[in-house]
Formats: C-alpha cells, sequence, structure tokens
C-alpha cells in the first residue's frame, strides 16, 4: 500500500517544472510584441531626432501660409491657407503633447528639406504676376509638395512609434496625418475645380 502511494506522487513532482517551463519560454514573446525598446535605443534616438525636425517644419509653416494666404488670388485658396494656418498651429501644440509624453523638452531643430521647399514657394511668387490664376497654380504646387512631405513624415514617425511601443505617441500622430491628408485633397479640389482652368486660358 505504501509503495502504491509514492508512485501515484511521483508524476506530480514532475508535472510542475513542465509548467515553470512553459511560463519562462512564453515570457520573452511578450516583451517582442509590446515593442518596448531601451532609452538607449538607436531607434528611439532617430525618432527623436526627427521630432524635432517636423517641429521645426511646423513651426515654419505657421510663418510661411500667411505669406502665401497674401499672395494668392482665389478667394478659395486665401480661405484654404487660413484655415490650414489654423490646423497647423495645432499641430505644433501635438507635437509638444508628443515631446511631453516622451519624457523631452519640445526642440526644434532646422528641417532643411521644408526650408527647401518654401523657399520654392517664395520664387514661385516673386516670378509669376499678381492677380493671376497662374500664381495659384503654383502655389497649390507649393503647398502639395509641403503636404506631401508632412505625410511622408508623420506616417513614418507613426510606424516607428507603434515599433518603439508608443501607441500613445503614435495615435496623436496619426490625427495629424489624417488632416495633412485632407489638406492636400482639398488643394486638389481646387486646382481641378477652377483655378487650373482659368490659368490655362492666361496669356503672357
Amino acid at each position: 500500500m505504501a509503495t502504491a502511494t509514492k508512485k501515484t506522487a511521483a508524476p506530480k513532482k514532475s508535472a510542475t517544472p513542465v509548467k515553470k517551463a512553459a511560463v519562462k519560454s512564453a515570457s520573452p514573446k511578450s516583451s517582442e510584441s509590446n515593442g518596448s525598446v531601451g532609452k538607449d535605443s538607436m531607434l528611439l534616438e532617430f525618432f527623436e531626432d526627427e521630432l524635432k525636425d517636423i517641429y521645426w517644419a511646423e513651426k515654419h509653416l505657421v510663418k510661411t501660409l500667411p505669406k502665401m494666404r497674401k499672395a494668392a488670388t482665389s478667394e478659395k485658396l486665401k480661405q484654404a491657407f487660413e484655415d490650414h494656418l489654423e490646423v497647423t498651429q495645432t499641430h505644433v501644440s501635438r507635437l509638444e503633447q508628443v515631446f511631453e509624453l516622451m519624457g523631452k523638452k519640445a526642440q526644434a531643430k532646422k528641417c532643411d528639406a521644408m526650408a527647401g521647399i518654401t523657399e520654392e514657394g517664395a520664387g514661385i511668387i516673386e516670378e509669376t504676376e499678381k492677380g493671376t490664376a497662374t500664381r495659384d497654380v503654383g502655389l497649390i504646387l507649393a503647398a502639395q509638395k509641403v503636404e506631401h512631405y508632412e505625410i511622408a513624415t508623420y506616417g513614418g514617425l507613426a510606424q516607428l512609434a507603434r515599433t518603439l511601443g508608443r501607441d500613445d505617441v503614435a495615435e496623436i500622430l496619426e490625427t495629424t496625418l489624417g488632416e495633412e491628408k485632407e489638406a492636400d485633397v482639398l488643394l486638389t479640389d481646387i486646382a481641378e475645380n477652377d483655378i487650373n482652368y482659368e490659368a490655362s486660358r492666361e496669356k503672357e
């Protein structure tokens, strides 16, 4: 009887280590899927550096959009620039929120790409005649280059934020991404429904 009791107890002891081993093997997988990255991560450093870049770009646009509005002829285009100025100011505030969530001070680093695009826009104003639809065509083209740059930047940053395990940051960036896409569609509509046709009829 005593011998039989020992034989039945043996399987219970051998089953316990199996359960522990299963828990240990599952642990690394859960941490990988969580996407958490250490503070010394090169990717995290790159992400924060790119945030400074787009932060500068948005603040620069706050200064540039009023000039584009003033140069525009079409009332629809003027209104689009005015409305997007308000949206851009919100984008600046959102980025400051992102910096805060990341535990960093909001800092701007000159964005050479945005500086170049806006400089090109200034050149269009100088090279086209005031009060013409042709100038408006040029302004729309410059503005859409801005939007496409921002769409690429916010889209990439949102994905990186999720890779870094910062879904909270990704959601903020994706909200701005959606608004940049809407602005691009609006500019296309203004061009196709009005300005492009008018410009095609203008003569030197």
